[in-house]
């Protein structure tokens, strides 16, 4: 198994967990947490903010894993360029989303 292989593998697994952290948190009975090391602002509506939480993060994990297909292209490749920014930006978005959207929806 070639280095670019087994990189991409280690990338979709991570790509994985976080889509198994959103499962998890569209079935969980209390508010989910967003921000490590943050206390969770009062919810009005937990099963909404659950769910919105949730899909917020499986469709992280899948553009996640969507962004690593540059590694399978070799090691000195340049379009990893787009896996890096690619993640910088949807780490940014993602953050955006919450914030702007799913913060001001749900907050109790």
């Amino acid at each position: 198994m070639s280095g670019a292989m087994m990189g991409f593998i280690i990338w979709a697994a991570v790509g994985a967990i976080i889509i198994l952290m959103g499962i998890k948190d569209i079935f969980s009975k209390k508010a989910a947490g967003f921000w490590a090391n943050v206390e969770q602002f009062p919810v009005n509506d937990i099963k909404g903010y659950n769910r919105a939480t949730g899909i917020l993060f499986i469709l992280y994990g899948i553009i996640f894993i969507v962004l690593g297909l540059p590694i399978l292209s070799g090691q000195n490749s340049p379009v990893i360029l787009l896996s890096v920014l690619g993640v910088m930006l949807e780490t940014i978005v993602l953050m955006a989303i919450y914030i702007i959207v799913i913060t001001k929806k749900y907050r109790g």
